[in-house]
């Protein structure tokens, strides 16, 4: 509070002024102290006020040095003009009283000063420059090094902000995957992920280095800025007080020197006065004697005065030597010294500043070489080998379409049931003719036909997948199933083991507390062995229809197919309580319709034609056996049952598949 107080004080019009230009101003008029503080921060103000205008103005005059011309502009500009013709009266006083003073000094004698105190006078003002230079400077240092640490704290807060932006970045386009299926397989997306990982490795070595900076660099300069500043003022507080002392020494020589002279002078007009009555014929005895009583007086206290102002000048001409040549450059010194290791502070931050980066660095080029060995691990045939693995069917193409002689004669009926069965049904035929091709080449590359989506959930054999992949398939849980039965035949043998020991040493438990545990392991080890047969069992019969393909695909056992729940070659069926099996129309008795059908003697009329694209035994009642690329008549088309009634040419009648033929259906069949 105390230096605060003296700082105001230096930025202030003396009060002793002030007081003076009060009592001038106002002789008869008493001011009160309060009175008189606002006055002094008035005119303070006004004197700040009036310096700021004029430095500006001199700033952009391009001067270092404020004039008279200056402070006139400044007043112009700040409004009060008024006071300009004034202010040129004081300055031209000013100028004379200054020309006057410099003739006055032309020579050091009519200064009226001792050449002693001008000397201590020029080393005090000398002091004084170096002593603000170093105060200065010291404050100088301090703010640069609050400065490093703020440019060090906005660097820890892009780091942070850099490393958060890149953890989300991969969290965005690094989604967590719910299922093995979901998971990549291609080598590209592999890849990817490989680099996204890195890619949140290296966030985190940046979030390593902004906690590393702020540890070893910013805490380190924020303590080390609060501890200098202590420092600092601890060393100029120490300059201002030799400061002061000295000045209080040179008071205290002064005081004396000047009573001394005085005394000198008191006995000069003491002797002077004595001689005058001495010599005085008219003076009387005791005068004479009274005016020597007061020489001697005089004279012995001049004597006084002399030591004493001898004592005070060689006291603060040893004070004033230990000032300059010891306490002074001790301060300066420390000062020194207190720089100096704000350097090193400054230069030892500046090398940890980087060492943070440098630390990472071997882990980042690592991040950096697996994010190229990622690359590098991108293999494209692979990726298309998997493609072509993933969608491979097994199903041939379909071979070429044979010469279809229209010309033949075709058996027409005419019955008026069957008649107006098919205009009924008229309408209808439209809508689905070339149904069956449309299918054949949809299935290969395409979407699936309509008949294997409304199936339902997957099954359990994986009938509803084409032939390569239910095979791939059914090897893989036969393969699960494999490694769960290992660990069930690995338990059961632990158990046996253990109830081996239970029996020869009963102390350590009971061998019948492991039966349960070992009928279950049985009954485990039984179900996965008849899911393994079953599984087997699907995938010979898989195998042996695409190995025994030969240039087209064979014919296979409808009717083992039906009992199994499964067609082949898309799967239509299962054996699922809850999944309708669907089949030829099976008869019911003598008088069922399908029997009424075939007993009637005229034949149905053709309304198309179809060619057999995969080759029918036609083993159950009421089915037609057909060949591959053989061509049928269609005398009744599929009602949603999946089953289309042909006839050949022979005249012989029954149903196929829908979905092992290519159907064609004739527009002038709706007037037949």
């Amino acid at each position: 509070m105390a230096s605060s107080s003296g700082n105001d004080d230096d930025l202030t019009i003396p009060r002793a002024a002030i007081n003076k230009m009060i009592k001038e101003t106002l002789p008869n008029v008493r001011v009160a102290n309060d009175a008189r503080e606002l006055v002094v921060n008035c005119c303070t103000e006004f004197i700040h006020l009036i310096s700021s205008e004029a430095n500006e103005i001199c700033n952009k005059s391009e001067k270092k040095t404020i004039s008279p011309e200056h402070v006139i502009q400044a007043l112009e500009s700040l409004g009060f003009g008024s006071y300009i013709s004034e202010v040129k009266e004081v300055l031209q006083e000013c100028k004379t009283v200054a020309l006057k003073r410099r003739k006055a000094s032309s020579r050091l004698e009519n200064l009226g000063i001792p050449e002693e105190e001008l000397l201590r006078q020029q080393q005090e003002l000398f002091a004084k420059d170096q002593f603000d230079s170093l105060d200065k400077h010291t404050q100088w240092g301090i703010d640069f090094l609050e400065r490093y640490a703020k440019f060090v704290k906005e660097r820890i807060e892009i780091e942070q902000n850099y490393a958060k932006q890149l953890r989300n970045l991969v969290k965005k386009y690094c989604p967590k995957r719910s299922s093995k299926d979901e998971e990549p397989r291609f080598t590209s997306c592999i890849a990817f992920f490989n680099i996204l990982n890195e890619l949140n490795d290296y966030a985190g070595q940046r979030e390593v280095v902004a906690e590393e900076m702020a540890h070893r660099v910013y805490g380190e300069l924020m303590r080390y800025a609060h501890d200098l500043k202590t420092e600092r003022k601890m060393h100029l507080q120490e300059g201002r007080k030799a400061q002061q002392y000295l000045d209080m020494c040179w008071k205290q020589m002064d005081n004396s020197k000047k009573k001394f002279e005085r005394e000198c002078r008191e006995a000069e007009k003491a002797q002077q006065s004595y001689e005058r009555l001495d010599n005085d014929t008219n003076a009387t005895k005791a005068d004479v004697e009274k005016a020597k009583q007061q020489l001697n007086l005089r004279t012995h206290m001049a004597d006084e005065n002399k030591n004493e102002y001898a004592a005070q000048l060689q006291n603060f001409n040893g004070e004033q030597h230990k000032h300059f040549y010891v306490v002074i450059p001790q301060i300066y010194k420390q000062l020194q010294e207190m720089d100096e290791r704000r350097t090193v502070k400054l230069s030892e931050c500046y090398r940890g500043f980087a060492d943070s980066e440098r630390k990472v660095i071997p882990i980042i080029s690592k991040c950096l070489e697996g994010m190229i060995l990622a690359a590098k691990s991108v293999d494209e045939r692979r990726d298309s080998q998997m493609v072509v693995d993933s969608f491979k069917s097994g199903f041939e193409p379909p071979g070429d379409f044979p010469f279809e002689d229209y010309s033949q004669h075709i058996y027409r009926t005419i019955s008026d049931g069957t008649i107006s069965a098919s205009k009924q049904e008229s309408g209808k035929m439209d809508a689905k003719t070339t149904v069956g091709k449309a299918k054949g080449k949809l299935w290969l590359f395409g979407k699936k036909p309509k008949w294997s989506v409304k199936m339902g959930p997957a099954l359990e054999d994986f009938s509803h997948l084409p032939p390569e992949q239910r095979r791939k398939k059914l090897q893989q849980r036969i393969d699960e199933l494999n490694r769960e039965l290992q660990k069930e035949s690995d338990q059961k043998d632990a158990l046996n083991k253990m109830k081996d020991v239970y029996e020869k040493n009963p102390q350590m438990g009971d061998p019948g507390s492991l039966q349960p545990k070992l009928a279950e392991t049985m009954n485990n080890i039984d179900r996965l062995r008849m899911e393994i047969h079953k599984n087997e069992a699907w995938l010979s019969e898989v195998e042996g229809k695409t190995g025994g393909r030969g240039d087209r695909r064979h014919s296979s056992d409808i009717n083992h197919l039906v009992t199994q729940g499964r067609e082949s070659p898309e799967g239509s069926y299962t054996d699922d309580a809850n999944q309708e099996v669907r089949g030829p129309p099976q008869q019911h008795g003598h008088h069922s319709e399908f029997d009424d059908e075939f007993e009637d003697d005229d034949p149905l009329p053709a309304i198309g034609h179809c060619k057999a694209i995969y080759p029918f035994d036609g083993h159950n009642e009421g089915t037609l056996a057909m060949k591959e690329g053989e061509v049928l008549y269609i005398i009744e088309e599929d009602k949603g049952d999946g089953w289309t009634r042909a006839r050949r040419q022979n005249g012989e009648e029954g149903y196929v598949p829908t979905s092992y033929i290519d159907v064609t259906l004739e527009k002038n069949s709706k007037g037949s």
